[in-house]
């Protein structure tokens, strides 16, 4: 088979990749970064975002197309139907957060924050969750029939290490230098499903080259759901051991911790919900309870990254405020451009 994966250097990709490779695929992957092939793995490089790269790349036929790029549902509609003619199947990175709150498991049937929502200001964005559910419909409503929906919920990796809403750079960067955790106090107490990027990639592996998952949704999930917590502290218990002290966590009400974290939406309309999940589906084709339980996920994963860690950039406006909450101080040395400096100052003592 010959497969294309759009932006797939993550945390799910860069293990689909290898799954399929050594499936005796070939794998064809594309990356903004210049990264060495190898054997039936072949990196493109080029930006996904840019329609002439991927014009380019669809006049190639394609046995599947795994996409995981973000689009808005302008950039999608004016893609979507090229994607679906140039291949026999289309996979397409929807996620778990479409779904509306529920006290029951989640199903792939359970009804839809776009569909359900009365929030006349929430509707008027395109907020992921609403962007991607939309992005269905265009798939949904397609004369096409070859597309697959897969909906992952939040996933974890070597690389990637969340913590309701934040980012690596947002929380674990903090702790790494000996600053406080700021952490919400509403969404600690709720319910939380972390799935391995590996046992979400061999999941979707089931589906590449399956006829019976054409114009079928899947979502893919842990059984498991934990509080956020649990979750801390399992990153809390691997940083102690690892660094040799405790990182400290200073927890806020909704209204102030608003006042620096930009992730309204997807804190409201997710991370304050109880996620659980019905496998059933996806069950069809893999076993669910073989996934790795979340400690020990999290752990093997935290102290890889522990080995040799990368971040990205990092927003010193925010860790500036964050600071002045804490009463921390960050060393200017830590801090790389004069900018990035002088902002920081700005946020911290002056703003």
């Amino acid at each position: 088979m010959k497969i294309l994966l759009l932006g797939g250097t993550g945390a799910m990709g860069s293990h689909l990749c290898s799954i399929l490779s050594k499936r005796g695929c070939r794998v064809v992957i594309t990356s903004r970064k210049n990264r060495e092939s190898k054997e039936l793995i072949e990196y493109r490089q080029g930006d996904a975002q840019d329609l002439d790269f991927l014009n380019a790349l669809l006049a190639e036929k394609w046995d599947t197309i795994v996409d995981f790029m973000v689009y808005s549902e302008i950039e999608f509609n004016e893609r979507a139907n090229k994607l679906l003619e140039a291949t026999s199947q289309y996979i397409f990175l929807s996620s778990a957060r479409v779904y509306d709150n529920s006290t029951e498991f989640i199903t792939e049937k359970s009804t839809r924050l776009l569909d359900t929502t009365a929030d006349s200001e929430y509707l008027q964005t395109d907020e992921y969750a609403l962007s991607k559910a939309r992005q269905e419909n265009i798939l949904q409503t397609s004369s096409k029939k070859n597309w697959t929906i897969v909906r992952p919920y939040i996933t974890y990796s070597e690389i990637r290490l969340q913590l309701g809403t934040l980012e690596k750079e947002n929380w674990l960067h903090r702790a790494i230098h000996g600053r406080t955790i700021v952490f919400s106090e509403d969404i600690k107490n709720h319910l939380t499903t972390l799935t391995y990027g590996l046992d979400v990639s061999k999941a979707m592996s089931t589906l590449i080259g399956n006829s019976s998952a054409l114009s079928e949704i899947y979502h893919i999930a842990s059984n498991a759901s934990y509080r956020w917590d649990d979750i801390l502290n399992i990153y809390l218990d691997v940083l102690e051991k690892e660094l040799g002290n405790r990182p400290k966590v200073m927890y806020q009400n909704l209204s102030d911790y608003f006042l620096w974290n930009p992730w309204k939406y997807q804190i409201i309309y997710d991370r304050l919900y109880d996620r659980k999940f019905d496998n059933s589906k996806i069950n069809n084709l893999i076993e669910t309870s073989d996934f790795l339980e979340a400690k020990d996920g999290i752990e093997k994963c935290l102290k890889s990254f522990l080995q040799d860690p990368i971040f990205n950039a990092i927003n010193w406006k925010q860790e500036a405020i964050k600071d002045k909450i804490t009463k921390d101080v960050t060393p200017l040395s830590e801090i790389k451009s004069i900018k990035q400096k002088i902002k920081y100052i700005l946020f911290r003592y002056f703003i």
